[in-house]
């Protein structure tokens, strides 16, 4: 008679950033608890915290933006504008949920300063090393101001008649703000 294995759960540090992520982008950082975190990665509170260290660290690395999912930086500087205003107005729901779960938490200790830090890394240092000219750190930084109104004013600020605007036309408007920050 052979022996069969039970089924292999996912392994533990996995499933508690799979349900840290499920949980912190539908309730936002201070409505998702550790105990409910462990609850539906089904392991013990305890490992939560033995395997990030603290709930602020599980939020950072469950909520942040990865290298490898923002080739919009990636091709031609000459048309990154429209690529980056393209890629703000997606219907992609987890560029809206993170960029959400990020504002709600950056009030939070410990948080505002990790997520400076993060948005240093992820979107001011790649683009800056993208740019020529003495003063690309600050049109990396104006780039990233304009971007970030684009969706205070879509996904905060719920400006309808904006989010109903045609998108072409956002595009073919707003793309020429960002992209002469970049190539000016």
């Amino acid at each position: 008679m052979a022996i069969t294995a039970a089924p292999s759960r996912r392994p533990t540090r996995e499933a508690i950033l799979d349900a840290a992520v499920e949980l912190f982008l539908e309730r936002g950082y201070s409505g998702a608890s550790v105990r409910e975190i462990a609850a539906v990665a089904e392991v013990d509170p305890a490992l939560v915290i033995r395997h990030f260290g603290s709930k602020e660290d599980l939020f950072l690395e469950a909520i942040r933006v990865h290298p490898d999912r923002t080739p919009v930086l990636d091709g031609p500087i000459e048309t990154l504008g429209r690529r980056m205003v393209e890629a703000m107005l997606a219907p992609d729901d987890e560029v809206r949920s993170v960029f959400i779960a990020l504002l709600r938490a950056s009030d939070s200790d410990g948080v505002s300063s990790r997520l400076r830090q993060a948005h240093e890394e992820t979107f001011v240092e790649p683009l800056r090393s993208r740019l020529a000219g003495p003063d690309a750190d600050l049109r990396a930084r104006l780039a990233a101001s304009v971007v970030g109104g684009l969706l205070y004013s879509l996904w905060v600020v719920g400006d309808r008649e904006l989010a109903a605007a045609d998108r072409a036309a956002v595009i073919e408007r707003y793309a020429p703000l960002l992209q002469a920050l970049l190539t000016p």
